[in-house]
């Protein structure tokens, strides 16, 4: 599937995504990206930030592909199992937190908990590192298989933010763009 074929819609995380982070570059840098605005992004709501998804996603005129970080991962499994989202094409997941176990994850991203375990209803890549604070690895892993998705370990990462020197993220560019050749033609 082309880029240029599809709404690619940003779905960042807790604090929304700031102007160096690799979510607001992508956005800049893909012609049909936007961003699903999130009515407060310091105090999460699961159904506020699920519906604004499901919001973009009806919105959106072409087939759409979702490239979300964080707490909009956690976002994400909430909106799809909330509603089949028969318009996306697909998901690139980067760096869930894991909202029922770490407890470094932010108390207001614990709303997300727990997260559904059932299948996406979409092809999916989940992105994750080996020393991520706000989820262990495995846990990511497990995540994964549980929503059919491709599981892909970044290596030493952390949490693909600007703090972790995530500020373009070529390499993730590159994994995007291979995602994407791989998902069906419409």
């Amino acid at each position: 599937m082309r880029i240029s074929d599809t709404d690619i819609l940003i779905i960042p995380g807790y604090s929304n995504s700031g102007p160096e982070h690799w979510q607001t570059r992508w956005e800049e840098k893909i012609r049909t990206a936007r961003r699903v605005e999130q009515e407060d992004w310091e105090r999460p709501e699961v159904e506020t930030w699920a519906a604004r998804i499901i919001e973009a996603v009806e919105a959106a005129e072409r087939p759409v592909v979702l490239i979300a970080h964080s707490a909009g991962v956690a976002a994400v499994a909430h909106a799809a199992a909330r509603h089949p989202l028969d318009k996306v094409k697909g998901a690139f997941l980067v760096g869930l937190p894991d909202v029922e176990a770490d407890e470094k994850v932010p108390e207001a991203v614990k709303v997300f908990s727990p997260l559904p375990t059932d299948p996406l209803p979409f092809p999916s890549m989940m992105i994750a590192s080996e020393d991520d604070p706000y989820c262990r690895r495995v846990r990511a892993e497990d995540f994964a298989a549980a929503w059919g998705s491709d599981f892909y370990s970044a290596g030493t990462a952390g949490h693909f933010n600007t703090e972790s020197g995530h500020g373009p993220w070529p390499e993730g560019l590159m994994m995007f763009a291979r995602f994407m050749q791989r998902l069906p033609a419409r």
